[in-house]
C-alpha cells in the first residue's frame, strides 16, 4: 500500500534531520524577533534555578542541623536561605507561565506564517502537479506540518534549557564523585535506545500510510457532507462507505496496536534496568552519609541532583528522539517548498498584446497527462483569429477542456507549440497572460463566501468595486438570483457556515458566469457555461455574451448545438484529433461527423 516498505529512520537520518533546525529557527525569528529573544532569555534564567534550589536546600538542612545541635548555627542566615528558596519557587512558577505564554504566541505566529507561505508556494505550482497522486501526498504531508509547530518550538527551546540545567547539576555531582555521572548514563541509556527504536517504527508506519490517511479523510467527508448527502441517500452508499472506512481504519489500528504493545513491553523492561542503575548510585550516596563522608545536607543535594539529573537526561534523550522525528517530518515541509513549477515566465518575457493582431496558432500540438499512455491531444493544428468566436464540439474525452487549458497555459504542450501573434505562448509573462484570459469551467468552484465575492473572483482586485460587481451580475442574469437572497450581495452562500444559503445548479451557474463579465479580458473561454440553465435562460445568456465578446476572441465548449451554431467557426474533435473545422453551414454541407451529431440532437427535439 502507498509507500510501504520505505526504509526506516536510521541514526544517520536523525542527525541529518537536525540540519532542518537552523531553517526552523529562522522561521521562528522571522515570525517575531522580540518574542524569540524574550523566550530565550527567560529559559536561560529558568535553567539555573533547579541546581540553585537544590544547593540552597542543602545549606538549609546543614544550618538546621547546626542549630539543633547547638554548634554555632545562624538563625538569621537560616531564614534568609528559606526566603531565598521561596523566592526561587515563586520565580520558577512565574517564569514557567511566561515560557508557556511565549511558546504559545510564537507557535501561533509560526503556524500562521507557515500556512501563508505554503499557500503562496502552492499558488506558483502547475495544475498538472496537483493532478499527480505522488505530489498530492507531498502536499498533504507538508500541510500537516503547518500546524502543531508549537510542540517542536517548545521542545527545541526546552532541550536547550534542560541541557543548561544538566550542566549545572552535573558539575555539582562531579565535585563529589565523577563516577556518579557514569552510573547516571547507565541508568538512562537503555530506556532511550528502546524509545528511539519504537519512535522509528512509528514514523515509518505513519509516513507509509499517507495515501490511506487521505482516503480515510475523504471517506469521512463523503459519508457526512451536505455536498454528497443526496447521492449517498439515493444510492444507499452509507454501508459501502462505512465498511470501507471500517476496513481501512481497522487495518491501521491493528498495525498500530501491535507496535504499541511491543513498545509497552520493552519499555517496562528497559525502565527497570534504568531504575537499578539509579538505586545503585543512591545506595552509594546513603552509605557515604552513614559513614560520615558527607553531611546530611550533601546527602540531600546529591540524592536530589542525581534524581533530577536522571529525569532531565531521560527527558533530553527521549525528547531528542521525538525532536529528530519531528525534524524529519519538518523536512516534508521544506521538500514541498523545493518543488518548482515547470510552467513559468522567462527572464525576458513579453507583455500580453493590448490588442491581439494575428491570433493564436496551434502547430502540431500534442499533450498527454502524467502517468497516462493515451494522448489527450495529438497533431492539432488550427488558427484562432482575433475577434473570432470558436466553438469546440466532441464527445466526452475528445480533448476539448484540455485544449482550452493549453490555451490558458495551465498546461504546456508535450509536442508542437502554440503561437500568439507570432510568438510562442511560453514567451509571454505568465501572470499577464492569464490576466487577459477569462475561463469559466464546467466544474467551477462554488466558493463558500458571499455572493458578491463569488462574482468578484473573476477580477478579485476589484472586489470592493460594488457597481462593477452589480453590473456583472446583471449581465449574467445573477442579479435576479441575488435579489431573492436575504443578505443580497453580502449573503453567505453554501451551508458550511452560519446563515448560509444554498443555490440551485442553475442559480450557481449564473453567479459563476458573472465572473466572466468581471474580467476585462481579451480572450473569453466558456466550458459548458449553460449546462444547468433552461432553454430561455441559455438563449438570453448567449445574446448578452455575444455583446460582451464584440471585438474579443472567444472559445465556447457546449453539447447544445443551439449554442454552438452561434459561433463563427466550429472545431470538431475526436479522440484528441481535429476531425472537422468550419462554420455551422459549411459543416452541415459536408455531411460529416458534425452533421451527424447535429441531426441526432435535432431529432431528440422533434
Amino acid at each position: 500500500m502507498g509507500e510501504k516498505g520505505q526504509a526506516e529512520l536510521s541514526w544517520k537520518d536523525r542527525f541529518a534531520a537536525l540540519r532542518n533546525l537552523p531553517a526552523f529557527f529562522r522561521m521562528i525569528w522571522q515570525a517575531s524577533p522580540a518574542l524569540f529573544l524574550g523566550n530565550a532569555a527567560v529559559r536561560l534564567v529558568r535553567a539555573a534555578i533547579p541546581a540553585l534550589t537544590l544547593y540552597i536546600g542543602k545549606l538549609i538542612i546543614d544550618e538546621v542541623i547546626r542549630l539543633s545541635g547547638q554548634t554555632g548555627g545562624d538563625a538569621e542566615w537560616l531564614w534568609t536561605l528559606v526566603g531565598a528558596e521561596f523566592g526561587l519557587a515563586v520565580l520558577s512558577t512565574a517564569l514557567g507561565r511566561l515560557t508557556s505564554l511565549l511558546d504559545g504566541l510564537l507557535g501561533d505566529l509560526v503556524t500562521n506564517r507557515t500556512s501563508v507561505r505554503l499557500m503562496e508556494h502552492a499558488a506558483t505550482l502547475d495544475l498538472e502537479q496537483f493532478e499527480d497522486a505522488t505530489f498530492y501526498d507531498k502536499l498533504e504531508r507538508a500541510r500537516r506540518q503547518t500546524t502543531g509547530r508549537s510542540f517542536l518550538l517548545s521542545g527545541v527551546f526546552g532541550q536547550v534549557q534542560e541541557l543548561i540545567s544538566v550542566g549545572f547539576l552535573a558539575a555539582g555531582l562531579a565535585v563529589y564523585n565523577p563516577w556518579l555521572l557514569l552510573l547516571l548514563l547507565l541508568a538512562v541509556i537503555p530506556a532511550f535506545i528502546g524509545d528511539n527504536y519504537f519512535n522509528q517504527k512509528s514514523y515509518s508506519l505513519s509516513r507509509s500510510w499517507t495515501p490511506e490517511r487521505r482516503e480515510l479523510d475523504y471517506l469521512r467527508f463523503v459519508g457526512a457532507s451536505d455536498e454528497t448527502a443526496k447521492e449517498v441517500k439515493i444510492f444507499g452508499l452509507s454501508n459501502f462507505l462505512i465498511d470501507r472506512f471500517r476496513s481501512l481504519s481497522g487495518q491501521y489500528y491493528l498495525k498500530n496496536r501491535d507496535l504499541s504493545i511491543r513498545r509497552a513491553g520493552w519499555g517496562t523492561g528497559l525502565t527497570i534496568i534504568g531504575t537499578v542503575g539509579y538505586y545503585s548510585a543512591y545506595i552509594w550516596i546513603v552509605a557515604r552519609a552513614v559513614n560520615g563522608g558527607i553531611s546530611i545536607g550533601d546527602l540531600t543535594f546529591l540524592a536530589g541532583s542525581f534524581r533530577q539529573l536522571r529525569g532531565s537526561m531521560e527527558g533530553i534523550l527521549l525528547q531528542f528522539s521525538s525532536l529528530t522525528q519531528e525534524a524529519v517530518y519538518l523536512q516534508d515541509l521544506f521538500d514541498f517548498f523545493e518543488i518548482k513549477p515547470l510552467i513559468h515566465s522567462t527572464e525576458k518575457s513579453l507583455a500580453f498584446p493590448s490588442k491581439i493582431q494575428k491570433g493564436f496558432v496551434f502547430e502540431n500540438v500534442g499533450f498527454k497527462y502524467t502517468n497516462s499512455d493515451r494522448w489527450a491531444l495529438r497533431n492539432l493544428s488550427f488558427t484562432l483569429t482575433p475577434g473570432e468566436k470558436l466553438a469546440l464540439v466532441g464527445e466526452n474525452g475528445a480533448g476539448k477542456t484540455t485544449l482550452v487549458k493549453l490555451l490558458a497555459r495551465l498546461y504546456d504542450p508535450a509536442e508542437g507549440r502554440i503561437l500568439l501573434d507570432g510568438h510562442d505562448l511560453r514567451d509571454y509573462d505568465l501572470i499577464d497572460l492569464r490576466r487577459n484570459i477569462s475561463v469559466i469551467f464546467q466544474d467551477y468552484v462554488r466558493f463558500k463566501m458571499s455572493a458578491g465575492v463569488n462574482i468578484a473572483v473573476g477580477d478579485i482586485d476589484e472586489r470592493t468595486n460594488q457597481p462593477r460587481i452589480e453590473n456583472s451580475a446583471q449581465r449574467s442574469l445573477a442579479d435576479s438570483v441575488i435579489a431573492k437572497l436575504p443578505g443580497g450581495y453580502e449573503q453567505q452562500l453554501g451551508r458550511s457556515f452560519g446563515k448560509g444559503v444554498e443555490l440551485s445548479g442553475g442559480e450557481w451557474q449564473k453567479v459563476a458566469l458573472g465572473r466572466a463579465y468581471m474580467r476585462d479580458a481579451e480572450v473569453l473561454i466558456l466550458d459548458e457555461p449553460t449546462a444547468a440553465l433552461d432553454a430561455r435562460a441559455e438563449y438570453e445568456v448567449f445574446q448578452r455574451f455575444a455583446r460582451l465578446t464584440e471585438g474579443k476572441t472567444a472559445v465556447i465548449i457546449s453539447h447544445r448545438f443551439s449554442t454552438v451554431r452561434m459561433a463563427d467557426r466550429i472545431l470538431v474533435l475526436e479522440s484528441g484529433q481535429l476531425l472537422e473545422i468550419g462554420s455551422h453551414t459549411e459543416l452541415l454541407a459536408k455531411a460529416g461527423r458534425y452533421a451527424e451529431l447535429f441531426h441526432l440532437q435535432a431529432r431528440g427535439y422533434q
